[in-house]
């Protein structure tokens, strides 16, 4: 009963001289999203590679279903189901061949396949391309073509690396739909992404990474009114950044420029709203803090290239 669905204790991984993941520690309970965001060369990837056996660690351990990684791979991976960032589909076989082949490589039954084949298309949304091909479908279609085959072997937990790069809004909001539904049945996720509205929206809990380290985690909310004043005022437009210093830092708990964008952040806008109500060739946008500001305060507004 102690013992937790998905643990990793004091997790290291070096390349050379360079240690990208560092000492990191979570856990994932049943029936939860824990999401791991964080910049560019942060650890992500790797730390995925390694939850799915891929990568052997440098130290600590990996435990899912009460099973060790990478020593037991086989039998975790039974109970796994994985979207790559990247789809990997085959492009030489239809939506419902597709599903069956990956089957297979579970050790299922021809027959208990094709009796999933089609719960799993219309989960999916996609009973009616049945017989296409992956190449005659839509990005949006592909992707949930692949998180389907991640089903076959019904899983209790998924890995989602960065499930819903590329896709428009309409497949993305589709595509939280289906894990919300996932997630309602029991299952647990893993899951890496960029989108900090999708972080918000699917995860009970965040990991933050930066440079291989865990930086702050927790449920969204709590980080956000842990680390954040409740407010923001968005000031940009011509003038903006000559306001800095006479009205907006003074006006702010704290400012952070970007571009041609002041952000102040504080905890009762009225004040400087009312100042600014005196500059009418300003743009403001008054909100409340949001997980991107949380992003972007704990790790950086750089530009970071890929790692």
């Amino acid at each position: 009963m102690n013992t937790p669905f998905f643990a990793v204790e004091h997790l290291c991984k070096r390349y050379g001289d360079a240690e990208v993941v560092k000492d990191l520690s979570f856990d994932i309970a049943p029936g939860e999203c824990l999401g791991v965001i964080g910049p560019n060369g942060a650890g992500k990837t790797t730390t995925i590679r390694m939850c799915l056996g891929h990568t052997v660690p440098d130290g600590g351990s990996i435990t899912a279903m009460g099973l060790p990684m990478p020593q037991e791979a086989m039998a975790i991976k039974a109970q796994l189901g994985v979207v790559t960032q990247f789809d990997t589909l085959d492009p030489d076989f239809s939506c419902a061949e597709n599903l069956l082949v990956y089957g297979r490589y579970f050790g299922m039954k021809d027959a208990a396949i094709r009796a999933r084949i089609p719960q799993l298309l219309e989960f999916a949304a996609l009973t009616h391309k049945a017989g296409a091909k992956p190449g005659e479908l839509s990005g949006g279609m592909r992707r949930r073509l692949s998180l389907a085959r991640a089903l076959v072997n019904d899983p209790k937990l998924l890995l989602l690396d960065e499930p819903t790069t590329g896709l428009d809004p309409q497949a993305r909001h589709l595509m939280w739909e289906r894990l919300q539904l996932l997630l309602q049945q029991g299952k647990s996720i893993l899951l890496t992404t960029h989108f900090m509205d999708e972080a918000e929206r699917l995860c009970n809990r965040l990991l933050v990474l930066d440079h291989g380290k865990k930086i702050a985690e927790g449920a969204p909310r709590d980080l956000i009114g842990a680390h954040l004043e409740p407010d923001v005022v968005e000031v940009f437009g011509t003038g903006a950044r000559e306001l800095l210093e006479s009205t907006l830092r003074p006006l702010a708990t704290r400012v952070e420029v970007s571009g041609e964008t002041v952000f102040c952040y504080t905890q009762d806008a009225s004040a400087l709203l009312q100042a600014l109500a005196t500059h009418p060739l300003l743009r403001t946008l008054h909100r409340p803090a949001n997980l991107e500001d949380l992003f972007l305060k704990l790790t950086g507004r750089q530009i970071r290239e890929d790692a």
